[in-house]
């Protein structure tokens, strides 16, 4: 099946979902309203089989955003140029209406990790981290979004703030940023830090696309509160909140509801995506860019 030549080359400002297999069925014969799916880049990037099919039918209903996992964009080695090939190739193939990527680094010489690890944030970081999204930018011929990480620990040897750290970064490349709420929340929480003020303090000029995720929760070894990225289960209240605070400062803006962990029913996925969708509307009436009869 063949993609459709004409579509629109941003997201709608709605919620999306991941697109998990076990639900390609329901998608295709249903058509649920549903404003995207997203994939990650790296379960497609065989040459063909039933993934491909599912997606070319999906995609040529629906936008798509295509989330990378592995480019490693923070790693002190060379980029992967043959990672680079394979998701030019998918582009190519698709022509996602987003593409993005993690402030990270998964690869240590010839190895790959499973972990997306965090970085000290310092000049020569930086410096390695644009040098790296001006290579990906270039090789993909379009606009990528970097999205801030969950983290567990801190470097003594981090000079930079995360949110200067980012700026500088979009700023010198050009890029656009993926806001992650849950991830916002669970640093803030890891660090004893204020949720809300790092939101006042991100770029939101720069965001093409709002993250929401379920956590997990347990204690550290000094008995206190630690919170896990896990995208196991459905959007926390804290982080609803959170949400809504990001909305009164950024408009509706592409939403994905991640849940990629203890996958449910597509029914109770689509109901995250439908109470995003009621507060991405909020937002709008808000802002006054939807105009009521």
């Amino acid at each position: 099946m063949a993609v459709s030549a004409n579509r629109a080359t941003v997201l709608p400002p709605r919620a999306g979902l991941g697109l998990k297999p076990e639900h390609y069925e329901t998608i295709l014969a249903n058509r649920p309203d549903v404003g995207f799916f997203e994939v990650h880049a790296e379960n497609y990037m065989g040459a063909g089989g039933p993934p491909h099919r599912y997606l070319e039918a999906v995609a040529d209903r629906y936008p798509l955003s295509l989330h990378g996992v592995g480019l490693s964009i923070g790693a002190a080695r060379d980029l992967d140029k043959e990672h680079l090939k394979r998701l030019r190739g998918l582009i190519d193939r698709y022509r996602p209406q987003s593409f993005s990527e993690h402030l990270a680094w998964s690869t240590h010489d010839t190895g790959f990790l499973n972990d997306l690890l965090p970085l000290p944030y310092t000049p020569e970081t930086l410096a390695r981290v644009v040098d790296h999204v001006d290579e990906t930018q270039q090789w993909l011929s379009r606009q990528m979004l970097l999205e801030n990480p969950s983290t567990y620990v801190l470097f003594a040897e981090s000079t930079i703030d995360e949110v200067d750290f980012l700026t500088e970064i979009a700023d010198r490349t050009g890029c656009g940023l993926l806001l992650d709420v849950n991830n916002v929340m669970v640093s803030a929480v890891n660090h004893r830090l204020d949720a809300v003020a790092y939101i006042d303090r991100f770029p939101v000029e720069r965001v093409g696309e709002i993250h929401l995720a379920g956590y997990d929760e347990t204690v550290d070894g000094a008995g206190d509160r630690l919170l896990i990225d896990a995208h196991g289960s459905a959007v926390k209240t804290d982080v609803v909140e959170l949400y809504r605070h990001t909305l009164a400062m950024t408009g509706a803006l592409p939403t994905l509801i991640e849940w990629d962990n203890n996958v449910p029913e597509f029914a109770t996925l689509h109901a995250e995506a439908v109470r995003a969708d009621a507060m991405l509307t909020e937002a709008a009436l808000v802002r006054g860019t939807i105009r009521v009869a």
